[in-house]
């Protein structure tokens, strides 16, 4: 049985190593994170929910959108942050209002989640 090659992570600019936050903030559905380089960047929390990087989330987000599916009590809720927990020097783990907490955002996966102009070439800001 022949083994396929494994997929290469997208890679960015900088280097982790010396790029840390410095400073996390929830802020009326956002969090806030500023980077040890100035950078600060702005994450709201629907789009850090459907960027949740856990094996549940990314299922999910395979499957086909279904009009007719029937919103569980949680998704009616308001989405709130309850915890930004690190994972040793590389991740954070979100804890949300609904108890979901299995998605581990890598520092480098948080920065790319970034939409600011500087992140995003080609975007205003």
């Amino acid at each position: 049985m022949a083994v396929g090659r494994a997929k290469r992570l997208r890679t960015f600019d900088f280097s982790m190593n010396d790029i840390l936050p410095t400073k996390l903030q929830k802020d009326s559905g956002l969090i806030r994170i500023q980077w040890s380089d100035g950078h600060e960047s702005v994450l709201p929390y629907k789009n850090l929910r459907n960027a949740c990087p856990c094996a549940g989330c990314k299922e999910e987000a395979q499957k086909p959108l279904n009009p007719f599916r029937i919103l569980k009590t949680n998704e009616l809720a308001p989405l709130e942050v309850s915890r930004l927990d690190p994972v040793g020097r590389y991740a954070y783990r979100i804890t949300w209002a609904d108890g979901h907490d299995t998605g581990i955002f890598r520092l480098d996966y948080l920065r790319s989640l970034c939409q600011c102009g500087s992140c995003q070439p080609g975007k205003p800001g």
